[in-house]
């Protein structure tokens, strides 16, 4: 053997003692294919009792996008026994790259393997009358990119298909990486509302909004990815074309090199600010003192906006009368597909 080579010894499974797949540094733990698998599935329910989630009779709306967070969390709460509904909303968002065609071919393959799925589909163009880019071209939000009209639109509709269609709980893929690089944004700017408000569990704080919970908020992006490719879950891998140039995508590769240098951080930062929150020893209160939810006179959803919530102030002009306006507000349709 040549002098200076170095071998890395192949890490071996912590239950069995074959080649693992992935070793979780935070954890200190090497499992293969098969006990990676068994431990993602455990270890989301482990996540879903420590913060008190749902329960089995409860009714579970999963927002999944095509990606492997949503796929992934829809995959395991089905495993668990969960009553576990899907919701896609086509965005209409091409850019050449085909996005949200691809996203819907993803589900609707994911779900071809696994009987029993219920799917429920909003449509932008078909509901609304207009795409996500073409919704933001005309508001004028979100300074030329269409992302501030993405959020404030998934937000209305997730929120509405849940209440209409009677689901307890709204789940959705937010991973670690995610929640750290918010908590980060957040913290940074002390924008002590969001901190106040950023937690596994988002109560509903208002008969008009439905409770919504993250449990994959304490795996990193690449444990559920490496879930996703040993589950043989197909998802689609490219990002919305939109993203590019992100704050959130600035702030995870800055903590990604902290992570690099010191592994476990992402973790601590997040798991640390809830334990600090649970025990008191940190509070957050809104800037402007409590905030007050009113019923948007157009579509009865909670709103601190005033008589009309943002949403609703995509179509409504300010000189319309309250009839008129009900009139110009698209009316949300919603189709399902099972398998």
């Amino acid at each position: 053997m040549g002098e200076g080579r170095r071998h890395h010894r192949v890490p071996r499974c912590k239950r069995c003692g074959q080649p693992a797949v992935i070793f979780m540094r935070q954890h200190r733990l090497a499992l293969c294919e098969t006990h990676y698998q068994e431990w993602f599935v455990n270890y989301t329910q482990r996540t879903i009792e420590k913060y008190h989630m749902f329960r089995p009779e409860h009714r579970i709306l999963v927002a999944v996008s095509g990606g492997k967070d949503s796929l992934a969390l829809w995959d395991v709460l089905t495993q668990l026994g969960y009553k576990a509904d899907g919701l896609y909303i086509g965005l209409g968002i091409d850019e050449g790259t085909r996005y949200s065609e691809l996203s819907l071919e993803a589900i609707r393959g994911f779900m071809a393997e696994r009987p029993g799925l219920r799917l429920n589909i909003v449509d932008m163009k078909e509901s609304y009358g207009e795409t996500i880019p073409e919704l933001a071209r005309r508001t004028r939000r979100g300074r030329g990119k269409p992302c501030s009209v993405c959020g404030l639109s998934k937000r209305h509709i997730m929120n509405e298909v849940a209440l209409r269609e009677g689901y307890d709980v709204l789940a959705t893929g937010h991973n670690l990486d995610d929640e750290a690089a918010v908590l980060f944004q957040n913290t940074l700017h002390w924008q002590t509302g969001y901190l106040a408000r950023q937690s596994p569990v988002l109560e509903a704080t208002h008969p008009g909004l439905v409770r919504k919970v993250k449990p994959f908020c304490r795996f990193y992006e690449r444990e559920v990815a490496a879930y996703a490719i040993v589950r043989g879950i197909e998802y689609q891998y490219d990002e919305c074309p939109f993203s590019v140039g992100a704050t959130t995508i600035y702030y995870k590769e800055l903590l990604n090199r902290l992570e690099r240098q010191s592994p476990g951080s992402k973790f601590q930062f997040y798991t640390q600010f809830l334990n600090a929150k649970k025990k008191g020893l940190i509070t957050f209160h809104e800037p402007e003192g409590e905030v007050v939810l009113r019923p948007c006179r157009i579509c009865g959803q909670p709103t601190t906006a005033g008589e009309i919530c943002a949403f609703c102030r995509m179509w409504v002009r300010p000189d319309m009368d309250p009839e008129e306006a009900k009139k110009v507000v698209p009316t949300l349709k919603l189709r399902v597909e099972t398998s």
